[in-house]
């Protein structure tokens, strides 16, 4: 359509600009590839150094460069724009929403998101499947979600056999009166099994406590969390092991890598093609330092420093947490002093939900650019 020549691929994510080596791209080498999990371009933790990766897109005389990730990406994206500009060359630099977290701010969801939450409702299912089975059976599954608890929250809606949700937006507590060991033992009690999702992310303050662990980052920057999935459950063990004639059989289930690798469901594939689509024509029509995605169910050009503004999370004042506390039956673990204080958070956070249109930050390069590279 754009007369387009040459397309490239930069390997091993923003690593990968520092090697001369790329990955010629064709309509033969991209042709199955959505049937396929994972990414043909490889990734990486880090190595995002901004003077060095202008410095090889000028060198290699790219003019478009399609940057793929999660939240992290895209800041990354946002700052080698900044750069370009800066030196006023003439490369477009587009960003592309990929996490099945779906964290990135303003955005209606990102691609990948849809597959992990369908992926994640097998090994919810074969919890309750376990839990079921036995006399006092908890299943215990851990999902992906370091800071945003979307994937635990959908999937939970989507599978209707989770007794308890536990995602990092909203705090819980174990020991007490109306704490989490005590709703188990009630569960148990009523129901005489139970399934508990919870985030990857959620109740890190009370494992580092009961710990004393120090807070140490991966090569990203990202704070390394602790297996809340193996805490919880040896928490629930250790409670129930005071308690005559009240055993349990707990299984722990970890599919954090499964739900990732797996190939894309047939909504995130339209999806991408959509992605993709709006990527190419916005560039080619001359805009530049923007990502692409829907907003409120149009697909928009969204500047990078409204995405990078902050991460999206679950916000619990809204209805579709308070969905999944009915579909749960689950105690909120919150106080009323706690629920208005975020009540009050939430209120900033939707403001900065409506966005606009990206009303014109032209790339300085031709229309008719004839090279372009995907960087993942």
């Amino acid at each position: 359509m754009y007369g387009v020549t040459s397309v490239v691929g930069i390997e091993g994510g923003y690593k990968g600009f520092y090697s001369r080596n790329t990955v010629t791209l064709t309509p033969k080498s991209v042709n199955d590839i959505h049937k396929r999990g994972g990414t043909i371009l490889g990734t990486s933790r880090g190595g995002h150094d901004t003077a060095k990766i202008v410095d090889s897109l000028q060198d290699r005389g790219i003019n478009q460069v399609y940057i793929i990730g999660g939240d992290g990406t895209q800041q990354g994206a946002s700052v080698i724009y900044e750069e370009v500009r800066r030196r006023g060359l003439k490369c477009a630099v587009v960003g592309v929403p990929k996490t099945i977290d779906n964290d990135i701010a303003v955005i209606d969801k990102s691609f990948g998101f849809d597959t992990a939450v369908e992926e994640a409702q097998r090994a919810i299912n074969a919890a309750h499947v376990e839990a079921e089975s036995a006399e006092n059976g908890i299943g215990v599954v851990k999902l992906m979600g370091r800071n945003s608890g979307f994937i635990a929250m959908y999937a939970t809606l989507a599978s209707r056999d989770v007794d308890c949700c536990l995602i990092p937006e909203s705090p819980f507590y174990l020991e007490g009166k109306g704490g989490l060991l005590e709703f188990v033992e009630k569960r148990l009690k009523d129901s005489g099994h139970m399934v508990i999702v919870v985030a990857e992310g959620a109740g890190q303050d009370l494992i580092a406590q009961s710990m004393n662990f120090v807070d140490t980052q991966d090569a990203s920057g990202n704070k390394l969390l602790l297996d809340v999935g193996l805490w919880l459950s040896q928490k629930i063990k250790d409670h129930f092991k005071k308690k005559t004639n009240f055993p349990i059989t707990l299984k722990y289930i970890d599919p954090t890598y499964m739900i990732r690798a797996v190939r894309s469901n047939a909504s995130d594939n339209v999806y991408c093609t959509l992605l993709a689509h709006s990527a190419l024509h916005g560039a080619m029509a001359g805009y530049s330092g923007f990502t692409v995605a829907p907003v409120n169910g149009r697909h928009a050009y969204i500047p990078f420093y409204r995405i990078t503004e902050k991460q999206n999370k679950v916000v619990i004042t809204d209805r579709m947490w308070a969905r999944v506390l009915c579909s749960t039956n689950q105690p909120c673990f919150l106080s009323h002093e706690d629920v208005e204080n975020m009540k009050h958070d939430d209120d900033e956070r939707h403001h900065l939900h409506n966005t606009q249109l990206l009303d014109g930050s032209p790339a300085k390069c031709s229309p008719n650019c004839n090279g372009s590279a995907g960087a993942e």
